[in-house]
């Protein structure tokens, strides 16, 4: 989980390197580096923790400052603590081949006692040594052009991996791999880059290709050349990105997390537009959908189970879609954590549904599932065979190159790790699929769909309110926990305990304060337990159909002297007053569609205690924000 920059061409390389790497941070900030080329030599300068020591370092590195070629990174430990010595990029030790790495090698303790005893010293613990080592082993012993090098390098090694490499004595080559980790090349005027997110290239170009797996890149200041793994040649062609600059920057917010919590009005007229028919009326024929999907007929007859295979934020959003599933269209449907479905796959059902649910596309406990599903289907007949849906950020990721449909939630780019606007979009995309499935399947009248509908168009009007009323009395709020608070409890019911979900992880996530949710009725069945003076109680009690219950677990609380704060509509809160310690208001908004205004307060919530105490809202500690290894 990991940020690769790497630049060829007529510039100096350390300036589009660092910022580069400022704008992949989100990926990880444990420490970062880079390696350059100039006059025959390689230069490596590294640091530990965020960017601004690497620039520090810098400043006193005058060889790099000429360098037209180089690699960068920025890391999320997984091999080896978060030192310097264990910083990318790294070298192979004749000092010449630097490789940065965004992955694992699976493989890397066989490969490294190989090479120790072929006389190779080794000077960090991580696994992305072994590659350098392995490429310079190749080009002395075989005499081999540094692509031929790194492809038999890449044949030695097991795992998923995106990789860099730069060599001394081959100082107008930047190779670059790809085998399940994402990394795009860019395209400018006698210059190219690479990255392992599009954003970092924003500034330089729009004309972007996305490596796909088993693909590896010779970048020189001619050209790029794409080769397999094999060595075949492959022709592609760039494509134009529509993003700006301006998309990734704070634009006068204090954080990206502030920023994208205040697009989410945007983010879901956009998203009504793309997907909602205009054209469509309540006595339209059956045959002309109120939801611009683009499924296939196919999907509609074959689907009569659902399972979806999500990781943290988007397994919450998949609990959403679940409760609409089973409540619009009547498909029993079933939610995984992805990273255990791979361990315990549900039984092979036949017209099976399988969606991935994740953010960047190329979250790799997501991709495993969908992958394993896809293998162990495609023996069966055809009633078995997988139909695979993501709902996704990306669609030029790997999850789109493995599914035969997709639900873009064109949310834009989200740079803060914790996700709120990327939240939103997935939800609605759980609304637009349960709609169709139930116009189709005609377990919803027409009517009803039309009155959904119409209360989706209200709710960025709605989010804007509560984001003008709340904002600043969830701020005074929030001043009363950032001292002495250590635990939190967020109760829910219904599709709203999911909420209740995500606002416990959005807490612990920035704040580093303890919260776990629960549903409101299993708080009598031990959470209680947790429960004085000192533990504040965060209770979602949208009016709807178990609202009465929600009151009634939220005064259990009550009565062993927890804080309670209620999540409730303005129409109600005269009457949620008499329960609550303080009040958190939203719009009025029917029960079915309450979760994506309930979410709003729970966000702010988190985002000022978080900032109030100081805390780095942006990249809180130990998170990333695409996560790309088991």
């Amino acid at each position: 989980m990991c940020g690769i920059v790497g630049y060829i061409g007529t510039q100096t390389a350390k300036e589009i390197l660092v910022s580069g790497l400022e704008r992949l941070e989100y990926r990880g900030y444990d420490s970062a580096g880079v390696a350059t080329i100039s006059e025959g030599k390689l230069e490596c300068v590294k640091a530990k923790g965020k960017l601004y020591n690497l620039r520090e370092k810098l400043e006193h590195s005058i060889s790099i400052n000429d360098a037209q070629i180089g690699i960068g990174h920025t890391r999320w430990a997984t091999h080896g603590k978060p030192e310097e010595h264990n910083a990318h990029p790294h070298l192979d030790s004749n000092l010449n081949v630097a490789v940065v790495q965004n992955g694992i090698i699976e493989n890397y303790r066989e490969l490294r006692e190989e090479l120790k005893s072929k006389g190779v010293e080794f000077s960090s613990e991580t696994d992305t040594e072994v590659v350098p080592n392995l490429i310079s082993q190749y080009l002395n012993d075989s005499n081999l052009s540094l692509l031929d090098a790194v492809q038999k390098t890449i044949a030695r090694l097991e795992g998923g991996f995106a990789i860099a490499i730069i060599d001394a004595n081959n100082p107008y080559e930047l190779i670059v791999a790809r085998q399940q980790a994402p990394i795009t090349l860019g395209f400018g005027q006698g210059e190219f880059f690479c990255a392992s997110d599009v954003t970092a290239l924003l500034p330089y170009t729009r004309a972007v290709l996305t490596l796909e797996n088993g693909e590896i890149a010779r970048l020189t200041p001619l050209g790029v050349e794409i080769y397999t793994f094999a060595g075949k040649r492959v022709n592609k062609f760039p494509r134009t990105l529509d993003w700006n600059p301006g998309q990734v920057e704070k634009q006068g917010f204090r954080h990206y997390m502030l920023k994208e919590i205040h697009e989410q009005p945007g983010v879901v007229r956009s998203s009504l537009e793309t997907y909602l028919n205009p054209n469509w009326h309540v006595s339209e024929n059956p045959d002309f959908s109120p939801i611009n999907l683009g499924l296939s007929s196919q999907l509609y007859e074959n689907t009569d189970y659902i399972q979806i295979v999500a990781c943290g934020t988007s397994w919450h959003a998949s609990l959403i879609g679940k409760y609409l599933l089973e409540q619009l269209a009547g498909i029993p449907t079933t939610v995984d954590y992805a990273s255990e479905y791979r361990y315990s796959p549900k039984p092979v059902i036949p017209k099976t549904l399988t969606i991935g649910v994740t953010q960047s596309g190329e979250t790799a406990d997501t991709i495993a599932a969908l992958e394993m599903e896809r293998a162990r289907r495609s023996k069966l007949d055809s009633k078995f065979q997988a139909q695979l849906l993501a709902i996704t950020n990306r669609p030029e990721s790997t999850i789109g190159q493995i599914c035969n449909h997709i639900i873009n939630t064109q949310a834009g780019i989200e740079i803060g790790v914790a996700a709120t606007k990327t939240f939103i979009a997935q939800v609605l995309g759980f609304y637009y699929l349960a709609l169709d499935l139930a116009y189709h399947r005609k377990t919803l009248s027409n009517e009803r769909i039309s009155e959904i509908i119409e209360g989706l168009h209200h709710i960025p009007d709605s989010i804007e309110k509560t984001l003008e009323t709340q904002d600043k009395a969830i701020e005074e709020l929030a001043h009363n926990f950032t001292q002495e608070t250590e635990d939190f409890i967020f109760i829910g019911r219904g599709i709203n305990f999911p909420i209740a979900l995500e606002g416990a992880l959005k807490l612990k996530e920035i704040s580093y304060i303890h919260a776990e949710a629960y549903p409101a009725g299993e708080m009598k069945h031990g959470p209680i337990a947790l429960l004085d003076h000192k533990v504040p109680v965060v209770a979602v009690a949208m009016p709807g159909s178990v609202y009465e219950k929600v009151i009634s677990n939220a005064q259990e609380a009550k009565a062993r002297d927890a804080r309670l704060i209620g999540v409730t509509s303005a129409m109600n809160s005269q009457e949620a007053a008499h329960t609550f310690n303080d009040l958190l208001t939203v719009p009025e908004v029917e029960e079915l569609l309450s979760p994506i205004l309930a979410v709003i307060p729970l966000q702010l919530l988190s985002y000022h205690i978080a900032a109030i105490k100081g805390l780095d809202v942006d990249q809180p500690r130990n998170l990333a924000k695409s996560v790309t290894v088991e």
